[in-house]
C-alpha cells in the first residue's frame, strides 16, 4: 500500500499523470514544473535534515517554500517573474495533493495561500515597419542557408507564430495554393495542442515551397545546417544574428533585443495599424483571451495619435484684431 504521507509517490504521479493526462500542459510547461522540483528537493532535504527519499508531504511547509523563493532571488539571481513561475508550480502540486488526499487539505490551503510577488510587466517590444523590412532583407539570397533564414523570418512575421510553433512546423502542415484563386495555408499547433490556420502571403509560400521540395510530410520544414529540426533556441539565435546585421542599415535596431517573440508582437501591432479587427488578430495569434491581444492597442502610439486628432478641440481662436490696434482702443475709450 502506498504511503500517503510520503512525498516521492505524490511527485511521481504529479509529473507523470496529472500534468500530462489531466492538465494536458505543453512539454515546455511540464519541463518548467519538473525543473522547479529539481531545485526544490535538495533545498527541502537540507532544510528538513532528511534524505530526499524520506521526505514527507508535510515537510514542505509554507515557511520553507518562502525560504526557497528567497533563495532563488538572492542566491541564484532569479527575477521576480521566475520566482512567481516556481511558486505556481509548487501551488499546482499542492492543489493536486489536496484534491486527492483529504488529510492534506489544510496543508494544501496553506501552500496555496502564498501570494505571488507583484511585478510591473516589462514593456512590449516591437519593430517599426522600416526595422522589420531591414530584418527580412538581412539574410543573403544567394545561398541556401540565407534563403532558409529568410523563409523562417517571413513565416514568423506572416503568421505571428511562437518560436515553438514555427520550430514544430511539419511539411504536412503547409498547404500550398494550386492556382492564383486559392490561398496557401499553414496549420500551427499552439499551447495545449490548439490548432489554428493562417493564410500565407505569396512571398512566404514561395519561400516555403523551395524548402519542401521532395520531402516527406512528417519532416520538419526548417532544418539546421546539420539536417536537424530547429529548436526554439535555434530560432532565437537565428533572429538575433540577422537583427545584428540589419542594425548596420537601421541603427535603431541596435537598441532592441530582437527575438522570435518580438517579431510576433510586431505582427500583431502592424495588423492593428492596418485596420484589422482586434478579434481577428486574437484568432490569428492564437490568444485564448482578448485581454492578451489588447496589449497591441495599448502600445500602438500611431493609433493613439489618430485618436487624439479625432477629439482635438482645434486651435485656439485668434485674438480679436481690434485689440491689437491702439487707435481703435483710443476711439472706444473716448465714446
Amino acid at each position: 500500500m502506498t504511503d500517503m504521507s510520503a512525498l516521492g509517490p505524490w511527485l511521481r504521479r504529479f509529473l507523470l499523470e496529472y500534468l500530462v493526462t489531466e492538465l494536458n500542459l505543453t512539454r515546455n510547461t511540464q519541463l518548467s514544473y519538473r525543473d522547479t522540483l529539481v531545485l526544490l528537493l535538495p533545498f527541502l532535504s537540507e532544510a528538513a535534515r532528511k534524505p530526499v527519499e524520506r521526505l514527507g508531504v508535510l515537510d514542505l511547509t509554507p515557511e520553507i517554500v518562502l525560504r526557497f523563493l528567497g533563495h532563488l532571488e538572492q542566491q541564484r539571481g532569479c527575477t521576480p517573474q521566475t520566482r512567481n513561475q516556481r511558486l505556481t508550480a509548487v501551488r499546482a502540486f499542492a492543489r493536486f495533493v489536496g484534491s486527492r488526499s483529504p488529510e492534506h487539505v489544510e496543508w494544501c490551503a496553506q501552500i496555496r495561500a502564498l501570494s505571488r510577488k507583484k511585478v510591473n510587466p516589462p514593456p512590449v517590444c516591437y519593430l517599426e515597419k522600416s526595422e522589420m523590412d531591414a530584418l527580412l532583407a538581412a539574410p543573403p539570397n544567394n545561398t541556401l542557408q540565407g534563403r532558409r533564414d529568410r523563409a523562417v523570418l517571413l513565416c514568423l512575421y506572416n503568421t505571428g507564430g511562437r518560436a515553438s510553433e514555427i520550430a514544430g512546423l511539419r511539411i504536412g502542415d503547409v498547404q500550398l495554393a494550386k492556382n492564383e484563386s486559392e490561398h496557401s495555408l499553414v496549420t500551427l499547433r499552439g499551447k495545449r495542442g490548439k490548432q489554428r490556420r493562417c493564410p500565407l502571403w505569396p512571398r512566404t509560400a514561395r519561400a516555403l515551397a523551395e524548402l519542401m521540395t521532395d520531402r516527406a510530410a512528417e519532416e520538419a520544414v526548417f532544418l539546421s545546417r546539420h539536417g536537424k529540426p530547429f529548436t526554439r533556441f535555434g530560432l532565437r539565435a537565428l533572429v538575433q544574428r540577422h537583427a545584428a546585421q540589419a542594425a548596420d542599415q537601421v541603427p535603431s535596431l541596435a537598441g532592441k533585443c530582437v527575438g522570435p517573440h518580438v517579431v510576433r508582437h510586431t505582427a500583431g501591432t502592424h495588423q492593428l495599424r492596418a485596420g484589422v479587427d482586434i478579434n481577428t488578430i486574437r484568432a490569428w495569434l492564437g490568444h485564448a483571451r482578448l485581454d492578451t491581444t489588447n496589449i497591441y492597442v495599448e502600445i500602438d502610439v500611431e493609433a493613439k495619435q489618430r485618436a487624439l486628432g479625432c477629439c482635438s478641440p482645434g486651435d485656439e481662436p485668434e485674438a480679436k484684431p481690434w485689440r491689437k490696434d491702439p487707435s481703435v482702443l483710443e476711439f472706444l475709450r473716448n465714446l
